[in-house]
């Protein structure tokens, strides 16, 4: 059989809706798809796991267990940085997972098993994104049965997606990954957030609510940039306040610099941090991206820090597919 290749892009996360045990649902994840960057894995049958990518192998293990294959022969032909809030390791694993399924022309559903890949134990944006790109609101997860500590691995089901938007083609994602020590992953992640909710506000969890439901949908479905901004910006900062004491502020070090610097431009608006950062977004258009991008550089540089910055059209589909 030929080789497979997939492709998909990059996510942000703009926040939860609510971090709170006093809540009925935990979690409930915020976000969009990004065209760029990507992450890009062509597989081809084998007779055993051929991966030389320590994480994609990991992945290619599960993936050829879950669909009951003899094995697969993995290269990475783009890579996410990972752990910078980007969302590498979903993208990766379900990447790795549906090469592998197109590798033997099977056509698993990949929400079902993603799970068994160690995904979407929280946030469901990653996989709401590959299958379709958008903007995405997830349902979270019911309080109950997470608490402070998720189900055992696997054990869970992907969040379901309660909106879903394309955004307007002149809109753009500005990106800045700031070249400085990766974000929180795995048990360090595990164990921030578990501090986080068990001090959670529910009153923070509230107030995203209005904003969530009475501005920003809104302002996704009618395509009002700088209501969206606005909106996402404000659900930012409210997310920040659950982590500020153990992130060391509402944004961690130097995101926080690079934010307010990008708040002051008159061309970007929407500012905030993905996920557990580094990486730092805002929104404006296709008319304002160069200035958009030279006012990222100008923070980078006022922050005394190296790092990339590119611009990005949310995607208007998930996943791509070919041989």
């Amino acid at each position: 059989m030929p080789s497979v290749t997939v492709s998909a892009g990059a996510r942000l996360h703009f926040g939860f809706q609510n971090l709170s045990l006093a809540r009925e649902r935990l979690y409930g994840g915020i976000g969009v798809g990004l065209e760029e960057p990507r992450v890009t894995v062509a597989a081809e049958p084998a007779d055993a796991v051929r991966v030389e990518d320590p994480l994609a192998e990991q992945y290619s293990r599960r993936a050829v267990e879950r669909l009951a294959v003899p094995g697969v022969r993995i290269a990475l032909d783009e890579r996410l940085p990972r752990h910078v809030g980007l969302g590498s390791g979903t993208q990766l694993a379900l990447t790795v997972l549906a090469a592998t399924a197109g590798a033997y022309d099977l056509e698993p559903s990949i929400r079902d098993l993603a799970p068994a890949l160690g995904r979407a134990g929280r946030s469901g944006i990653g996989v709401a994104t590959f299958e379709d790109g958008g903007f995405v609101v997830d349902a979270g997860h019911p309080t109950g049965r997470f608490t402070t500590e998720p189900p055992a691995e696997g054990d869970w089901t992907v969040p379901p997606v309660v909106a879903r938007h394309d955004l307007p083609d002149s809109w753009r994602f500005l990106v800045v990954v700031p070249d400085v020590e990766p974000g929180r992953c795995g048990e360090d992640e595990d164990a921030s957030l578990r501090s986080v909710i068990e001090h959670a506000d529910p009153g923070i969890a509230d107030d995203i609510a209005g904003v969530l439901t009475r501005k920003l949908l809104p302002a996704a479905a009618e395509g009002r940039l700088e209501a969206f901004g606005e909106a996402i910006s404000t659900i930012g900062h409210k997310n920040g306040a659950w982590y500020a004491d153990v992130q060391g502020g509402v944004f961690r070090p130097p995101a926080g610099e690079l934010v307010n610097a990008l708040t002051s431009s008159p061309v970007v608006t929407g500012v905030g941090q993905s996920s557990w950062g580094p990486t730092v977004y805002g929104v404006t258009d296709d008319r304002h991206a160069d200035e958009a991008v030279a006012a990222a550089r100008d923070a980078l540089e006022e922050a005394s820090v190296e790092g990339r910055v590119l611009v990005s059209r949310a995607a208007a589909g998930g996943a791509t597919r070919g041989r």
